[in-house]
């Protein structure tokens, strides 16, 4: 009778290592296990890759949200300028007073009234709509993504001085520093015959990079006094811009800005802003991440026939190992490690090239636009200037567990034919 041996001894590896290294003879096998090799290799890789791109775009996407925009505003709804008059306006006077009650709500970092408009901006021939923020200058300097002394040019200390463009609408129009722009609203001076457009010439002192396309090619900020003159918004603002601790739980503050806000107050977060695109990604995660474990699993299917071949090559030699006195738990070992073998060897391999193109996104990035003349990345539909893949460790275990776990279930049904041989039959034509 065979006596039972540890699971998983040496002999039960070296047999299964000079298995999976087929004779010349056996070709058909080694091929198997190279496709199945390469196939595992390639699945686990493009799966880590997307995970870390996808992870990049949405960090770098939210990133550049709560690094120039508000994370609450906070608005008035239209209340009655003079009771019965019918005249409705949701200008807030009482700007000072909400934003000091707001700041002081704890876990608010920041509360800033603004005032904001819409024009349109030349500069000689060339002329662009632009959305305009007026701010005081200390604010302003809050902001991250605004104030990067790195991705700026001209200083926000002559901010009074003029306006601060972004960099898109200053390439787009051609500005430089020093340059003045016109500036020109249809909402101007009221006069008897009607509204007239306000034209003003300004000084460009500042150009910032908020890294957001639209960003960048919309957007003018002015000194706050400044913008409620030119807007006629005087004794008024149009919002407070606030920020808060941990602005991904946003909505946690909710309630509270509410109640310190006052009566008729209003707030829409970055969540409401972008919680559809940003809920989009998600999905479209999933989505991908169920399409290539479908590749990794087909490419693990690979296994199981390079595994039928090899029982199949193998039937003397499991008829021989059985009748020395292996059990069917040690060939099934034997057999189920050729193909773990395979699996592990592949998802390794796997994890060194997605984890390496990740890496060096930017070079293979490069490549693409050499081979493509250019254009690979259009930031006016992506939102961001680049494409970025930023590795995580749970992206990477979930690659390595999903591969390994395929790899070793697949390889269960041949493993258990060839322990179920029957070594007289195996030997009976020999």
């Amino acid at each position: 009778m065979a006596q039972s041996t540890a699971p998983f001894s040496a002999f039960e590896f070296m047999i299964a290592w000079r298995y999976l290294r087929a004779r010349r003879a056996e070709g058909g096998v080694s091929v198997m296990t190279w496709i199945s090799l390469i196939g595992i290799t390639l699945g686990v890789a493009a799966l880590i890759v997307t995970l870390a791109v996808r992870a990049g775009f949405r960090g770098e996407f939210v990133d550049t949200i709560l690094g120039s925009n508000a994370h609450v505003t906070v608005y008035s709804a239209p209340l009655e300028v003079v009771e019965g008059s019918g005249i409705y306006s949701n200008l807030m006077r009482d700007y000072a007073e909400r934003a000091e009650r707001i700041a002081a709500v704890e876990g608010v970092t920041r509360a800033a009234p603004l005032v904001r408009g819409q024009v349109m901006v030349t500069f000689g021939e060339r002329s662009n709509v632009a959305e305009v923020y007026g701010i005081a200058e200390e604010d302003l300097r809050t902001i991250p993504r605004v104030a990067n002394p790195g991705t700026s040019l001209g200083s926000l200390d002559q901010f009074a001085e003029g306006i601060a463009l972004g960099s898109g609408l200053a390439r787009e129009l051609g500005v430089g520093l020093g340059d003045k722009v016109k500036l020109i609203s249809p909402n101007g001076a009221k006069t008897a015959f009607g509204t007239s457009p306000r034209v003003n010439a300004y000084t460009v002192t500042y150009i910032f990079t908020a890294g957001r396309w639209d960003i960048d090619r919309t957007r003018i900020y002015m000194p706050f006094a400044e913008a409620q003159s030119y807007f006629n918004r005087e004794a008024g603002a149009d919002e407070i811009e606030v920020y808060v601790e941990r602005p991904e739980d946003v909505a946690e503050w909710a309630g509270a800005l509410s109640a310190a806000g006052g009566m008729g107050t209003m707030l829409w977060s970055w969540r409401d802003a972008s919680g559809s695109f940003l809920r989009a990604l998600d999905i479209e995660d999933n989505v991908m991440f169920v399409i290539l474990s479908i590749l990794v699993l087909i490419a693990a299917m690979n296994i199981t026939s390079g595994l039928i071949m090899l029982v199949k090559n193998k039937g003397r030699d499991i008829g021989i190992l059985r009748t020395m006195g292996l059990t069917e738990g040690s060939v099934l070992r034997v057999f189920f490690l050729c193909g773990a073998f395979t699996g592990v060897i592949g998802t390794i391999a796997g994890v060194t090239l997605g984890c390496l193109f990740a890496i060096y996104i930017d070079q293979v990035m490069s490549f693409v636009n050499w081979l493509n003349g250019g254009g690979a990345w259009d930031p006016s539909i992506r939102g961001i200037y680049e494409l970025p893949a930023k590795l995580q460790g749970k992206d990477i275990a979930k690659a390595v567990l999903l591969s390994l776990g395929l790899s070793f279930i697949v390889t269960i049904f041949p493993a258990r034919r060839a322990a179920r041989m029957n070594p007289v039959e195996a030997l009976r034509y020999e």
